[in-house]
């Protein structure tokens, strides 16, 4: 199977996204960044020097911004997951990506200062929906659609009733 990478379309905030995500994850960093310049002005109407295309990674998994213009934009109909060990992990992620704009959402869901959907998903909670008997999950379900950021002592203790 060929690589895939997740591109993600901005209008002007391509670079500063990467920063920000790169800041945030771990083993992360920019790898290229491609600059808009005279050639093409009159279709992309960007300032030369403006970043057109980011190449990052998020703890080695590769991610491109374009800063593309207005024409699209970012919804929840697409999201990314992030699977997290603990509560001290969900707390890190929750906290650094609803910070300075970002929104909480409901059942573990949040959306970023960019507009971007964040799934954070504790493992824990991944195992007592594979692992537990149908009364289990339904107890845990219903513990986590009262949630916004999912807290593992509470789901635990529906877990176990």
């Amino acid at each position: 199977m060929p690589d895939i990478t997740p591109c993600l379309w901005f209008d002007n905030e391509g670079e500063d996204v990467a920063l920000f995500y790169v800041s945030v994850f771990p083993n992360s960093k920019i790898i290229d960044i491609s600059r808009y310049t005279e050639d093409g002005k009159e279709h992309h109407g960007k300032a030369p020097g403006t970043a057109m295309m980011v190449e990052f990674e998020l703890d080695g998994k590769p991610f491109q911004a374009l800063n593309g213009g207005p024409h699209f934009k970012i919804d929840e109909a697409i999201s990314f997951s992030i699977r997290c060990k603990d509560q001290k992990e969900v707390d890190h992620y929750w906290d650094k990506l609803t910070a300075d704009g970002g929104a909480e959402s409901m059942c573990g869901w949040l959306r970023d200062r960019f507009g971007v959907s964040w799934q954070v998903v504790p493992q824990p909670f991944v195992d007592m929906m594979t692992k537990g008997d149908a009364g289990q999950k339904s107890r845990v379900m219903q513990a986590m659609f009262a949630m916004r950021k999912l807290d593992i002592a509470v789901l635990e203790k529906a877990f176990n009733g």
